[in-house]
């Protein structure tokens, strides 16, 4: 297989955490791919290793914000 078509994700420096699922959530305001923050995904190439690593370390803790059900019928039943 061919692995060329993703040449352009691969960096020097620290990786970044983008699955190329991106959609930001409308309430949480992070990528629903990769749990950040649309300015921490505008500013990633700006950024130093150090602060890289340190949003790195933050995004497992973000991945329940979007996990939170809402509604349909397990909500309901709660009551």
């Amino acid at each position: 297989m061919n692995d060329n078509g993703d040449q352009v994700w691969k960096r020097a420096e620290i990786d970044s955490p983008c699955v190329k699922l991106c959609a930001v959530h409308p309430v949480e305001k992070i990528c629903v791919g990769c749990f950040r923050t649309v300015e921490e995904i505008a500013n990633w190439s700006l950024m130093s290793p150090e602060q890289r690593r340190r949003i790195m370390a933050e995004l497992r803790g973000r991945a329940p914000r979007l996990r939170v059900r809402r509604g349909g019928h397990a909500a309901r039943s709660e009551s």
